[in-house]
């Protein structure tokens, strides 16, 4: 679903009223456990928790005139999407998840590289969420990105 907000409010504020409880609920839970550093804005149309240029100047390689994203969170036409870069940068991260979704979960865990689809908005999986937010430091997601990345 296409979204042209200008700001985390107004984001939710477009959602048809069947979402907006669930990414409300999902953004309170990152915003609650998200460590210190990450800053909350729009990000590539959809909710994004980014490290902001005044902590990681360089920005995101691919347009450093972007911040570096960390978490975006949209709600897509069949589906609410939580991407996480870290996921798709940290095996130890991927796996601890893997094994940690069934516990909260009824559900088979639907996921891409760092895509987290949520088919089903009667069994989103909030305590795992608020986890995996908390998991990575500002300070631990700019290093590994730049491993990852080759980044100065």
């Amino acid at each position: 679903m296409q979204n042209k907000a200008d700001s985390p409010e107004d984001y939710v504020s477009q959602l048809p009223e069947e979402r907006k409880a669930v990414i409300s609920e999902i953004r309170k839970v990152i915003l609650e456990n998200l460590p210190e550093g990450f800053e909350e804005q729009i990000s590539y149309g959809m909710l994004g928790y980014v490290v902001p240029h005044s902590l990681y100047p360089a920005g995101y390689h691919v347009d450093p005139k972007l911040p570096l994203p960390f978490i975006n969170l949209a709600s897509q036409k069949n589906f609410v999407a939580l991407y996480h870069t870290g996921i798709y940068a940290d095996t130890k991260l991927l796996d601890w998840f893997v094994t940690e979704y069934p516990k909260h979960s009824k559900r088979k865990l639907d996921m891409g590289k760092s895509c987290i689809r949520f088919k089903n908005m009667d069994d989103i999986p909030y305590e795992l969420i608020a986890e995996l937010s908390s998991k990575m430091t500002v300070k631990e997601w700019i290093d590994l990105y730049r491993k990852n990345t080759l980044q100065p």
